[in-house]
C-alpha cells in the first residue's frame, strides 16, 4: 500500500510492539528527505507481514524525525533488524551523511482517551510528552490518571491522547493528537492542564523525561522550572508527514 498523509491507527489491536525512534538530523532542510528517504526504502523492499504500519513526524524545531512503526511483535522486528536493516539504512546515510539514531524505544500501547465525535477531523499536531517511571504499578497509575481526568473534562482540540508504556516499567509516551498547534497552546495555559499538573506531582514514582535526546531540545517553547529541580523540558511537538500501512487494521479507527 502506498504511504499516505496522516496518522496510523494508534489504537489497534494487533500491534503488539510499538518502536518510536528519532533521527536527529545536521538542519531543518534535511527532515523531509530523511523522512521521505525511509518511506521510500519501505515501499521498494520486501516488507514482512509483521511489519504494520510506519509513519514520520517532523519536529516543529526542525531538529529531527519522528518514526514511529507498529509490528506484530518484537521477535520479528528484531529479526529484520539482523538481515534486511543495514541494506534498507546504508543508502540512506549516503544520501543524507550526519543523521544520528539514538536507538528505538519500544512500547505497548496502554490505554487511549478519545472524545466520541465521528465528524472529528484529521489530526495536524502531535505531542509526545515522556514520563520516567518506578515500575508498571507507576506507569498504570499515571496513564489511568490523566484519562480519568480527561474523560471528565472537554479539551478543545484534543482529538486523543494515546499512552504507551515500555515492558520493563520505566517510561510512559502520551501520543496526543491535536487539530492544531494553537489548540495544543491554549491547553497548556489552561486550566485542565494546571489540574493534570498537580495530579501527576501527587503520583509516586513519577518525574517528567525528556521526549528527545539530550542536546536535542523539543519544540513548544522553553523549559519551564520544576518545582524543585532543574528545568523540565517541555513535550516534543510535530507535524505529521507520511505514513506507509503495509497491513490495514483489522477494525476502522
Amino acid at each position: 500500500m502506498p504511504s499516505v498523509t496522516g496518522l496510523p491507527d494508534v489504537r489497534r489491536p494487533d500491534a503488539a510492539t510499538v518502536l518510536v525512534s528519532p533521527w536527529l538530523v545536521p538542519a531543518a532542510r534535511f527532515q523531509q528527505p530523511a523522512a521521505d528517504a525511509v518511506l521510500d526504502a519501505w515501499e521498494h523492499q520486501p516488507r514482512p507481514d509483521a511489519m504494520l504500519a510506519l509513519a514520520t513526524l517532523l519536529s516543529t524545531d526542525g531538529s529531527h524525525v519522528l518514526n514511529y512503526a507498529q509490528w506484530t511483535d518484537d521477535d520479528a522486528h528484531r529479526e529484520w533488524v539482523r538481515t534486511r536493516r543495514p541494506a534498507a539504512i546504508d543508502p540512506i546515510d549516503e544520501a543524507i551523511p550526519g543523521i544520528r539514531r539514538p536507538g528505538p524505544t519500544r512500547y505497548r500501547h496502554y490505554r487511549s482517551h478519545v472524545p466520541q465525535d465521528p465528524a472529528a477531523p484529521r489530526p495536524a499536531f502531535v505531542t509526545t510528552p515522556v514520563f520516567a517511571t518506578t515500575g508498571p504499578d507507576a506507569q498504570r497509575a499515571l496513564a489511568d490518571t490523566v484519562v480519568d481526568l480527561l474523560d471528565r473534562a472537554r479539551v478543545p482540540g484534543l482529538l486523543g491522547a494515546h499512552f504507551h508504556v515500555t515492558p520493563d516499567g520505566g517510561r510512559v509516551l502520551n501520543f496526543g493528537e491535536w487539530t492544531d498547534a494553537s489548540a495544543w497552546q491554549s491547553f497548556r495555559t489552561g486550566e485542565t492542564s494546571e489540574r493534570l499538573r498537580a495530579a501527576i506531582a501527587d503520583l509516586p514514582g513519577v518525574t517528567v523525561a525528556p521526549a528527545v535526546p539530550v542536546g536535542h531540545p523539543a519544540a513548544g517553547g522553553p523549559a519551564r522550572p520544576a518545582a524543585n529541580g532543574p528545568a523540565v523540558p517541555p513535550a516534543a511537538c510535530y507535524r505529521p508527514y507520511r505514513t506507509l500501512v503495509n497491513v490495514p487494521p483489522p477494525r476502522a479507527r
